[in-house]
């Protein structure tokens, strides 16, 4: 089963998502910040990781760069999930290395949709 890293500070959005994830068949790991979505990720090696941008302690753009920067993680598949929605802060997103940028408020199914067409890409 293909394993996602959901992590965002606001319980009832990782909730959701993590339900919606688990509806398509996928295995969630939730977590409420960004210290937690690294070593979850270092543990679990997830194929793919949901970030919240604004999160306490390391921010969706600092778990990203992480991630990025260790061998064991560096082809983990990120969507960044924020309210964020400027250009710099797209811009942001995909300097640190994210692979998609979704902003709140979104469709839980559109994500799934994203998630999986980024799976599916992965895969081939």
């Amino acid at each position: 089963m293909t394993t996602v890293l959901v992590a965002d500070d606001d319980a009832d959005i990782r909730d959701l998502v993590a339900f919606k994830l688990e509806q398509a068949g996928l295995e969630v790991l939730a977590v409420g910040d960004g210290q937690a979505a690294v070593e979850t990720a270092r543990a679990y090696l997830p194929a793919l990781a949901v970030l919240d941008v604004s999160m306490p302690g390391l921010s969706g753009i600092d778990v990203c760069r992480a991630l990025r920067a260790e061998p064991s993680t560096a082809g983990m598949l990120i969507i960044m999930l924020t309210a964020r929605v400027q250009e710099q802060d797209v811009e942001g997103g995909f300097n640190a290395g994210a692979d998609d940028y979704v902003t709140k408020p979104f469709s839980p199914r559109e994500l799934v949709s994203r998630i999986q067409a980024l799976l599916t890409r992965a895969r081939t």
